[in-house]
């Protein structure tokens, strides 16, 4: 007690005396700081205003709108932003004109009845001041001066809005470095209070536990610190007492006491510490479900509004609208769909750092998707100017079983982060295999190189830490969360790869990473044995390096005989001709190449803009084709197989959709959403009914049969759970489908709908695509229980690309994988069967009847699968397997009628 008692007393009054002057102070500092800052704004202002009115002189007594318009619409863009507004008033306190739209000129016009000042007023409105200064007359109207020994008129008045924000920033920087100081000084203090209590309390401390020892029987204690004065007189005392009290041997006992109760303290400690430990637990777990409900809430309350914004806004674009309403719509989709972004880079990184992100495994094209992300991505790069080429080395397989949409992701953000910090130069991505590995699988390599600014060996360390970026300077420039990074690292690892960088200031930079991927055994798209391009010679003409070796990479695997055109060439006829063109080869250099072999050989320009106008010039001067830049795979083939040049299709933002003639029930507690759903619902559907919390749509579904209900989760009244389960339990539409909409979109909220009762699920904002399939496979379904069919080959031939002889392959792919998994159901339902291959039997299955037009052996295939995930035993899925049984004996029997 009185060890602790002493060293609180020296650091108190060690630490307080400079903590109260430095808080006083800093407090006295930081307020004249801001009086100054204030007084210096308002000097500011007064500078521009006064010669403000007295230029203003001139437009007043003429009445002309214009030129002071122009005056003070130059002053307001030369002081902006110290600047908000700048008025002028008419002597009778009208307002005369303004430099911008301003919302309440009250605040910047006279109180009424209030005189003109003679002089600059100031007022302070918040964080705003206002400035008024009188226009006096220096002339009459006539154009000659007034007598100087007259009191010239005042003919009106200038009031002007300033902002105080820079000042307040100032002022933050200087209350930041005060509370600094401060707390230098304070640590300053600390240590000199440290100090003392080091050199004076330290050997009183040091005595005080002698004595103590000594009392505990431990009676060769001695203080053997050198000391002075009457520290060395009380030492001696000590050590006197000690020797005197040796002599009594009843200190023994009290030395067995003083063990024991040291024993029964240090138990104490241990309990006290698992108590705190278990404490400890409970706060992390609760702090875990906080941060849970956190990001649900916040993703519901961002994409609610967001699914407004972008579905009205996709509405409106569907309208007639001018070029200019045109562009300001999809800059406000751009925008609302960025933020979007934010949000769900947000959501993945928790998913990720929970452990909650699964990825899919289905089949998908390598080349398909990856085009995908370079035709996105295009844009931006050229707006930029740079070169952006994919190479895909001719032995990295195409159709493999992953997730095409994190790969995407993962790509979009490297290749996305590359064009940001790239100012001149080539953004490159190549793919390369790198091994063959067991059980079917390949390792890739995938290199993502720019021309930027580089990384320096410091920055690099913390590059993929969460929330942060290389350098501070480049979050201000450049923008961005600090997230993507993060996601893209933990993707790759989830893909069993990792990432790599390599990196130097103003040299570019180069992220690489592998992926051990399974191949399909399966082809999802149909390709001949040999290319139809094979043999054919095409002449190349590509200035730079990268996109060259890219396209001849891309031609060498159509087994063609690419030639690079040289001056001196001489092309024969109605051989094709491919020209690059980008930062190394403007259009307008292309055109003479168009104008020399326009007319004898077939021309397809690659062109690194997405400007129609230039794609346009590229065809009237002869090209037979005009792609952008990085040439998708497909459109290239299809360019070099059509010779004849093609009308370039009008862009449609959104193509026509059929109507299905079928009545669907929306159901939402927000009339902007409602409203929305109900306007896309309308161009798909026949019939639509809405209503407003769930209630009103289980006593429609008491009364009214609807063949799709599309059900809102968080309502008032009753939220979309509660009626979903009341129309399950009692309604006219027991077998209805009833499709979840929420903004929801966190881990797992789609299986809890649908152990809820939900079929399927929709997320907002709402996206238009998979609204049209939502749709269109629940009427198909609905036509199907209508016509007995159990496949539906007009879904099928959609979901070919309307080419009929991959419909029949991939159908017939189906009945083969029938084969294969019939003996597991079969061991299933004799209860030998083992639950994950049960799975993996049943996933394959599934993902190959997505492509065949089966919607119901689809959707029992999901049932299952979904019921073997959450651990639902074989034997309790009887009844399922069962259906299983004879939905693929239904099928099998179907489908010689599609195959003759």
């Amino acid at each position: 007690m009185t060890k602790y008692g002493l060293r609180a007393r020296v650091l108190a009054f060690t630490i307080l005396p400079t903590l109260l002057i430095g808080g006083m102070m800093a407090g006295y500092f930081s307020f004249h700081r801001y009086q100054q800052l204030e007084n210096n704004l308002i000097n500011q202002g007064i500078n521009i205003i006064e010669p403000l009115a007295i230029a203003s002189e001139y437009g007043m007594t003429q009445h002309s709108r214009e030129s002071l318009k122009r005056l003070i619409g130059l002053t307001h863009r030369k002081n902006s932003p110290l600047i908000k507004s700048i008025a002028v008033f008419t002597q009778d306190n009208v307002l005369f004109v303004t430099s911008n739209y301003h919302r309440d000129f009250a605040l910047l016009s006279l109180p009424r009845g209030s005189p003109i000042p003679t002089l600059t007023s100031v007022e302070m409105h918040g964080d705003d001041i206002i400035l008024r200064t009188p226009i006096q007359a220096e002339t009459s109207f006539d154009g000659f001066p007034l007598p100087s020994d007259s009191e010239p008129p005042v003919i009106g008045y200038i009031a002007m809005q300033i902002t105080t924000d820079s000042a307040l920033v100032l002022q933050y920087r200087d209350t930041f470095f005060a509370v600094l100081m401060l707390i230098l000084g304070i640590g300053i203090s600390v240590l000199f209070g440290f100090r003392l209590v080091k050199s004076v309390t330290q050997p009183i401390t040091e005595m005080v536990q002698a004595v103590h020892r000594i009392r505990e029987g431990r009676l060769d204690t001695r203080v053997n610190r050198p000391l002075t004065g009457e520290l060395e007189m009380l030492k001696n005392g000590i050590n006197a007492m000690a020797k005197a009290l040796s002599e009594y041997h009843e200190e023994m006992q009290q030395s067995v006491d003083q063990a024991t109760s040291d024993l029964r303290e240090t138990l104490e400690q241990i309990e006290i510490q698992n108590v705190e430990l278990d404490m400890a637990k409970k706060r992390a777990q609760e702090a875990a479900r906080v941060k849970s409900e956190f990001l649900a809430n916040m993703s519901h309350e961002l994409r609610t509004p967001l699914n407004g914004v972008i579905g009205f806004t996709r509405q409106l674009l569907k309208t007639s609208l001018t070029p200019n309403q045109a562009d300001y719509m999809l800059t406000i989709e751009k925008s609302a769909r960025n933020l979007l972004g934010i949000i769900n880079d947000i959501l993945d990184f928790s998913k990720l750092e929970a452990g909650k992100l699964q990825l899919e495994h289905i089949a998908f094209s390598l080349r398909d998707t990856l085009s995908d992300v370079m035709q996105l991505l295009g844009p931006s790069a050229h707006d930029k100017g740079l070169e952006l080429s994919l190479r895909i080395e001719r032995d990295v397989p195409d159709q493999l079983i992953g997730d095409p949409l994190r790969l995407q992701q993962v790509l979009t953000n490297l290749c996305g982060n590359a064009i940001k910090f790239t100012e001149l130069g080539n953004v490159d991505v190549r793919i390369e295999r790198q091994a063959s590995l067991s059980g079917g699988k390949v390792r890739l390599n995938v290199h993502v190189r720019d021309t930027g600014i580089g990384i320096s060996t410091e920055q690099q360390r913390q590059l993929f830490q969460a929330f942060n970026q290389a350098d501070s300077s480049i979050s201000r420039r450049y923008g961005g969360t600090g997230l993507g990074l993060v996601i893209t690292q933990k993707l790759v690892q989830q893909m069993g790869g990792q990432i790599q960088i390599a990196s130097q200031l103003e040299h570019g930079s180069t992220f690489s990473f592998s992926l051990e991927i399974e191949v399909a055994p399966l082809p999802i798209d149909h390709h001949a044995t040999r290319s139809p391009l094979a043999g054919q010679r095409v002449w190349l003409l590509e200035p730079d390096n990268f996109s060259r070796e890219a396209l001849l990479a891309q031609l060498e695997e159509w087994e063609m005989q690419p030639v690079e055109l040289q001056p001196d060439s001489v092309l024969p006829p109605q051989e094709p001709l491919i020209i690059g063109s980008g930062a190394q080869m403007p259009a307008d250099e292309v055109v003479p190449w168009l104008d020399s072999y326009g007319n004898s050989n077939p021309i397809i320009v690659l062109l690194g803009s997405h400007d129609q106008a230039q794609h346009e010039q590229m065809l009237r001067h002869g090209a037979q084709h005009c792609l952008a830049k990085p040439a998708h795979h497909r459109k290239l083939q299809h360019a070099l197989l059509t010779r004849e040049a093609e009308p370039q299709p009008q862009l449609q933002l959104q193509p026509p959709v059929a109507r299905h003639n079928i009545r669907v029930l929306a159901v939402d507690d927000n009339p902007a959403n409602l409203k929305l759903i109900a306007a896309m619902l309308e161009e798909r559907v026949s019939e639509v009914v809405i209503c407003q919390n769930g209630k009103e749509a289980v006593k429609l579904a008491q009364s009214h049969t609807f063949d799709i209900i599309f059900m809102d989760i968080q309502m008032p009244i009753m939220d979309g759970i509660s009626a979903t389960q009341a129309i399950r339990r009692q309604s006219c539409n027991l077998d209805t489908p009833i499709v979840a909409v929420t903004a929801h979109a966190i881990a797992g909220e789609r299986e809890r709908l649908m152990r809820q009762g939900m079929d399927d699920y929709l997320a907002k904002p709402i996206d238009e695509a998979v609204l049209e399939q939502l749709v269109t496979t629940f009427a198909g379904q609905r036509h199907q229980r209508t016509q007995s069919q159990i496949i539906d080959w007009s879904l099928a031939l959609r979901q070919a690309a309307n080419k009929e002889p991959l419909a029949r392959e991939m159908l017939t792919m189906l009945l083969t994988s029938f084969d294969e998994t019939q003996p597991i159901i079969e061991q299933a339902l004799s209860g030998d069967a083992d639950p994950q291959e049960l799975l993996a039997k049943l996933h394959r299955l599934h993902g190959g009847s997505a492509y065949c037009g089966v919607p119901t052996l689809q959707r029992l295939l999901a049932q299952l699968e979904q019921a073997l995930r959450d651990e639902t035993s074989p034997e309790e899925l009887e009844p399922e397997l069962l259906e299983l049984q004879d939905a693929m004996e239904q099928v099998r029997s179907e489908a010689p009628r599609y195959l003759a």
